[in-house]
């Protein structure tokens, strides 16, 4: 079932003294009104279209995949955007917004903690400011939505920091440092969809043109385009230092891999030399202790003569190995 609340410019309207087909007379001489609405159903779209008689192509993409848009039609504009919702994944879900001459109706399928913070700026707004019209709500809830992610990105920057602090920490090695970095690449992805998506509207909202807002509140929306600029650079930059951080750490184990493997292979070719040398010493020493009395030990010197034959095999092979280069690495230490 649909969860609505109604607040004017006299204040909230409990929920049992209007229903969707009373909105209209309950908002009458009261002002400037906004109608939220969560979870929609099928009473609201028939609200939206018979009663409202907003555009059905506008309609239903609140019941879709509502991209970010911002339209005139003939009795109403709609804009969607993204922002943050309330649960402990951070994601963004799609804002349909309808504005007509003295109401502002959003529409979400969840709930967004950037419309608990209009509430309170639509009960405190000042009277100079409600003069301005419907347009100056809008304003108020795209720039709540800005205003939404700012402390998100002070925390993505923190974080940040942080994980830089341990990937160029060479004293102790952390755990689930890839994965931390990977994890804020993802959430900065999520949060660029809904300020790209500001941006995109509040461009959209200038272009005189199109007609989307009156001149009285064009410098606000120049100030708000101004702010989307900035939280889009502020994402780009963390998504760029958490890629070049995660790159760092990537090189630091490759090269800390680089370096394993390279001691690997220097034990691998001592042992190699060890045992090359080794083999003939030890075909010498296996023929000479054959129990064989046609053995011509007294031919070679007798055992000082076998232990001389070896050393020279072993000096022969180790001036070899030094001519191809293979004990340089011994020669350098």
């Amino acid at each position: 079932m649909s969860e609505l609340r109604l607040q004017t410019s006299s204040g909230i309207i409990d929920t049992g003294d209007f229903s969707l087909e009373t909105v209209v007379d309950a908002i009458e001489g009261k002002g400037l009104a906004w109608l939220d609405i969560e979870k929609p159903d099928d009473s609201v779209k028939d609200f939206l279209l018979n009663i409202m008689q907003f555009d059905e192509l506008a309609v239903e993409d609140i019941f879709g995949h509502a991209e970010t848009t911002a339209m005139k039609f003939s009795n109403h504009r709609f804009v969607v955007v993204n922002a943050r919702d309330a649960d402990n994944q951070l994601n963004t879900e799609p804002v349909a917004i309808f504005i007509t001459d003295d109401l502002i109706i959003t529409v979400r399928h969840t709930s967004i903690p950037a419309l608990m913070k209009f509430r309170r700026r639509f009960k405190e707004a000042e009277e100079e400011d409600l003069n301005l019209g419907i347009d100056f709500l809008l304003y108020e809830i795209l720039d709540a939505i800005a205003d939404d992610w700012q402390p998100i990105l002070g925390r993505y920057s923190k974080t940040l920091d942080e994980l830089e602090f341990c990937v160029f920490d060479p004293q102790k090695q952390y755990e689930n440092l890839l994965e931390g970095l990977h994890d804020l690449k993802r959430q900065l992805r999520e949060s660029s969809k809904s300020i790209e998506s500001l941006h995109t509207v509040t461009l959209r909202m200038q272009n005189q043109k199109l007609k989307l807002i009156s001149t009285g509140v064009a410098i606000y929306f120049s100030d708000l385009n101004q702010l989307c600029i900035a939280l889009v650079k502020r994402a780009n930059n963390y998504s760029a230092g958490a890629t070049s951080t995660r790159d760092t750490y990537l090189s630091n184990i490759s090269m800390e891999l680089s370096q394993s493997n390279a001691q690997l292979t220097e034990v691998m070719t001592t042992l190699t030399i060890i045992g090359a040398i080794m083999l003939p010493l030890t075909l010498i020493a296996g023929i000479f202790g054959m129990n064989n009395e046609d053995l011509p030990i007294g031919q070679v010197g007798g055992f000082w003569g076998i232990i001389s034959m070896m050393t020279i095999f072993a000096v022969l092979m180790l001036t070899m190995f030094w001519r191809r280069g293979w004990l340089n690495n011994f020669a350098k230490k």
